[in-house]
């Protein structure tokens, strides 16, 4: 017998061998009906987060904790997308005899399946008839059946098949953990886990069509990435496609455009944003915003080369890590002499906490800058300001003691919560992210600096009463992480915010400073950024806000429209009063009708609307609108009493 405990603190014995679905049924049928995958850590196991995620059919033979998942849950959600990837290969070779399978991984909102045609042909008109095949195939309720195999058997049945891609994977693993997946006339290389049947895969819709070169490499095969997502109900799945048709009206390059913020050029290159003025203020407020508070929190601003030595990133790691990867090395006239653009901020703040000594009584040290810096992503991987070759981080490194690192790090949680309270977004939670305890040969430091940084991360966390979710694997190179993933007015996820806590550049870079004993120290080092960078975090608020921005962000916070040509002078003279109250306000008096006037300055989104014509230059008055709404005239000193109750709100 073994001891399987709940959430709940209770616990129950089970024959060894008993399955997550017995489990569940246990408990009662309706919740079997509903668990999709259980979530198993044996006892003893003293990491982080719910375990390992298990099919509800798999085996448990030791004593463990268990959580029985359910659609609400991510890693159901997972487990939901990875089968509904499984299902549209065995559509694709039904429907596409011959055709190759890369990958097929689920993603934050579905799947995608990186496909070889060989020779066939799919166009956005097929997607209709694979979902149509794929439903037909969920309905005949094909089990998910795990096999264990051996490599020599692997190999051969994918030889046999012609398939090269999942046998350069094979070759990759070692004999004895090797898995396959079957389900129906479809067998896949996979570790799973995956749902007990395709009847709950109720509604299915295949969303885009795309190039992905195989494992990333631009110089190897060029597969046909499909995209889809799955439903356990039809309703959930119309609820989706209504949310995608919102997210069409919030994209951020189209609100770029219309607001004139920002725009891209072939010649300028790939993926380098160039801010149009509109765009360059609004930039300007977020840096100013953020300076501010931490010249409150004693956070020294510094300025950085937008290259450097490429001997630095070897120091760093980060040429080692990246370098293939990156912008290439820029050669000198002088023989030998290498530069690099910039890829990484802390290196050059490594060096400037090096160029002179430092007592215990220094720290910590904090070092912001708004640092550009430059990684080559593949240009099908770019898109719009999430996703680019050029960025500004709002970067900030702190070297302190390993007494303050808890307290340090606490502080940056509460900044980045104050930037997203003042931003108004409320829904968020934290992602614990740590290196992979099997593939440690990607990170550098010993065993003891990982686990102290790891164990930093999780307590600072726990403090501070966050919603935490661990992933394993998704470290920095150097050090764990804390990720903060906000959902917007939408429900779409986005990491913005990130801490990272390392104790190997330090040691890299010789960094020390004196002890109260006399003694030399190595610092702790923190790498923050609460925006992330000033291009993606310009992007999330964009689609946050559907380009309605808070008045305080807002590029222009007052449009001043006089009614005709006749009334211009009053209309710049009210201009002026408010320029002179601190308000990024400006006249539109072209020779247009105002109808026409009113409809563009609403396309730039300008958040209030005066308009004055012969009643309020009579009066002395103007007439207001906020964001559509009709707020009726007011004298200047009332609009100016108006305007600053809207701001003082906007930052409470």
């Amino acid at each position: 017998m073994i001891n399987i405990t709940f959430p709940d603190g209770s616990v129950r014995e089970y024959e060894s061998g008993v399955t997550g679905y017995e489990i569940a049924q246990s408990i009662s049928p309706r919740l079997a009906a509903e668990v999709l995958a259980i979530a198993v850590k044996a006892k003893g196991d003293s990491s982080v987060g719910k375990g390992v995620t298990y099919d509800l059919l798999r085996p448990i033979t030791f004593n463990a904790s268990v959580n029985l998942l359910k659609w609400e849950d991510d890693d159901a959600k997972k487990v939901f997308w990875h089968s509904s990837s499984h299902l549209m290969a065995e559509a694709l070779e039904s429907l596409f005899p011959g055709v190759k399978f890369g990958i097929g991984p689920a993603i934050e909102n579905g799947f995608y399946y990186d496909v070889d045609l060989n020779g066939n042909q799919i166009t956005e008109a097929d997607l209709p008839k694979i979902e149509k095949k794929m439903i037909e195939l969920a309905r005949s309720k094909e089990r998910f059946d795990r096999i264990d195999v051996s490599k020599a058997e692997a190999l051969k049945y994918f030889t046999e098949k012609g398939d090269q891609y999942k046998c350069e994977l094979i070759s990759e693993l070692e004999d004895g953990t090797i898995t396959y997946y079957r389900n129906g006339a479809f067998t896949d290389l996979c570790r799973g886990p995956h749902l007990m049947n395709t009847d709950v895969i109720k509604a299915v819709k295949l969303t885009a069509i795309a190039g992905a070169y195989w494992r990333g490499d631009e110089k190897r095969q060029q597969l046909t990435r499909i995209y889809g997502i799955t439903f356990p109900k039809k309703s959930l799945l119309d609820e989706y496609v209504a949310l995608m048709e919102e997210a069409k009206k919030r994209d951020h390059r189209k609100l770029g455009k219309e607001m004139e913020l920002f725009t891209f050029s072939q010649r300028v290159g790939l993926g380098l944003p160039l801010w149009l003025p509109r765009g360059a203020v609004m930039r300007n407020i977020l840096e100013n915003f953020l300076r501010k508070k931490q010249s409150e929190l004693g956070y020294l601003p510094v300025v950085t080369p937008h290259i450097g030595a490429k001997d630095l990133y070897v120091t760093s790691g980060h040429y080692a890590k990246y370098g293939k990867d990156s912008f290439q090395p820029i050669h000198t006239p002088q023989e030998g002499e290498e530069y690099m653009l910039k890829p990484m901020n802390c290196p050059h703040h490594c060096e400037i906490f090096r160029s002179s000594p430092h007592s215990y009584k220094d720290l910590p040290l904090r070092y912001a800058e708004f640092g550009t810096v430059y990684r080559y992503e593949q240009s099908g991987e770019l898109h719009g300001l999430t996703r680019v070759r050029g960025f500004t981080q709002d970067d900030a490194h702190l070297f302190c003691r390993a007494d303050q690192l808890q307290e340090e790090f606490e502080k940056v949680i509460d900044l980045i919560l104050y930037v997203f309270k003042t931003l108004k977004m409320t829904d968020y939670m934290a992602q614990i992210s740590l290196r992979d305890p099997n593939n440690k040969e990607k990170y550098i430091g010993s065993d003891e600096n990982w686990a102290k940084a790891e164990q930093g991360i999780i307590d600072a966390a726990a403090k501070k009463g966050l919603k935490t979710v661990v992933e394993y694997g998704e470290a920095a190179f150097y050090g764990p992480k804390l990720d903060f993933m906000v959902k917007d007015a939408i429900g779409r996820r986005w990491q913005l915010g990130t801490i990272q806590v390392d104790y190997n550049l330090p040691e890299r870079f010789q960094l020390e400073y004196t002890d109260a004993d006399g003694s030399k120290k190595r610092p702790v080092m923190i790498h923050r950024a609460p925006f992330g960078s000033i291009e993606r975090f310009t992007a999330v608020v964009l689609e946050h806000t559907a380009g309605h921005l808070p008045l305080w962000l807002a590029p222009d916070q007052v449009k001043v429209l006089p009614v005709s040509e006749k009334y211009a002078d009053y209309a710049e003279k009210v201009c002026g009063l408010m320029k002179n109250s601190d308000i990024r306000a400006s006249v539109d008096s072209r020779n247009e009708t105002l109808g026409k006037r009113i409809r563009e300055v609403a396309m730039l989104r300008v958040p209030m609307l005066v308009i004055v014509g012969e009643k309020e230059v009579a009066d002395g008055t103007v007439s207001v609108r906020q964001e559509g709404v009709d707020k009726g005239t007011m004298t200047l000193d009332g609009f100016k009493e108006h305007f600053n109750a809207v701001l003082a709100e906007e930052l409470s």
